[in-house]
């Protein structure tokens, strides 16, 4: 396994900051005991293997939310713990439904799945070392750490194993144009391998999706709506495609064929001020006076609201920057 597919995927804190049960352990009393009760007192005084059946048996039985959540937390330590990793699953399921903004659930959940992750990699690299799955999740692991060049390499080995995998050659173009400031050789190159892409499989709306950027980045307002127009067609959801067949459309002075298109963005995303402002200019051409003064008038506050936003989050990492002057410590003497 590679450098990047370890330091990247295998980054997985130990789960050691696993919650006890608060006061008293819970109590043994013989009969009068509940099957929870009883799985809860074994796991918390170690007794994983005794305890995980039980777990999994009593805990979608168990109405406490206390009580749910203590089982749950403790049946995925366990599981963990003793490399029954695929034991946790259920405790998983249970956690995430019933507790869905707790922030300790989250945070087990998420080394939990972190350790899972790790061992299906380390598992696929030990079965199938040679495969393009290895290549694939090596070339994920890269991206993330936005080491764009050698993800590229691992693309380009991926299609010497197979040419006509899908979704390799728009993978392999993301990094060339995720690449700070790209050449326009590079912007080439990655035009024809998302065209290579489309050949492969014509479906794929985000290629289409992408071609159609490039093409209103070079100013290829016929291209652009082509590209975008499929890309909606493909996929109905796809709220950016909207906006930029909207754009396009403006910008090539079809106003009233813009208008529908930015409409559906709109609906997507409300708080959009390019959106709006898109819009905006759409109902102008089109004659839609009231209309455009209204899209105006939304993308100020929307503008507004957002700067407010950004406002806030600079000022609170500011403020968790600057050290708390009362109990900073005293200087040595």
């Amino acid at each position: 396994m590679s450098k990047a597919l370890r330091g990247t995927v295998g980054v997985c804190l130990a789960l050691t900051l696993w919650p006890k049960a608060s006061g008293q352990a819970v109590k043994k009393a013989g009969s009068n005991v509940s099957g929870a009760e009883q799985a809860l007192s074994l796991a918390e005084s170690g007794h994983c293997s005794q305890a995980l059946p039980l777990l999994r048996k009593t805990i979608r039985q168990v109405a406490d939310k206390d009580l749910k959540k203590r089982m749950g937390l403790n049946g995925v330590h366990c599981a963990m713990t003793h490399d029954r990793l695929y034991d946790s699953l259920v405790f998983l399921e249970v956690l995430s439904r019933e507790y869905p903004s707790d922030p300790e659930v989250l945070y087990n959940i998420t080394h939990a799945f972190s350790d899972l992750s790790l061992r299906a990699s380390q598992n696929l690299a030990r079965e199938a070392p040679f495969s393009y799955q290895v290549h694939l999740l090596n070339a994920e692991a890269l991206e993330v750490q936005q080491k764009w060049d050698e993800a590229a390499a691992e693309y380009r080995k991926i299609l010497e194993l197979n040419p006509f995998l899908p979704g390799i050659h728009a993978r392999l173009g993301r990094a060339l144009l995720a690449k700070p400031q790209p050449s326009n050789e590079l912007v080439a190159q990655a035009k024809r391998h998302f065209e290579e892409e489309l050949e492969i499989d014509p479906k794929n709306a985000n290629a289409e999706y992408v071609l159609g950027e490039l093409a209103r980045s070079a100013n290829d307002s016929s291209a652009a709506i082509r590209h975008y127009s499929r890309a909606t067609n493909l996929d109905a959801e796809f709220a950016e495609a909207y906006l930029g067949l909207g754009a396009a459309l403006v910008s090539a002075k079809r106003f009233s064929e813009a208008i529908p298109p930015l409409e559906k963005y709109e609906k997507f995303a409300p708080d959009s001020p390019t959106g709006h402002f898109q819009l905006a200019l759409a109902y102008a051409g089109a004659g839609r006076k009231e209309d455009a003064n209204r899209e105006a008038a939304l993308q100020r506050e929307s503008a507004q609201s957002l700067e407010q936003i950004r406002r806030r989050a600079a000022d609170a990492l500011l403020q968790r920057q600057e050290p708390d002057q009362g109990t900073r410590p005293a200087p040595p003497q």
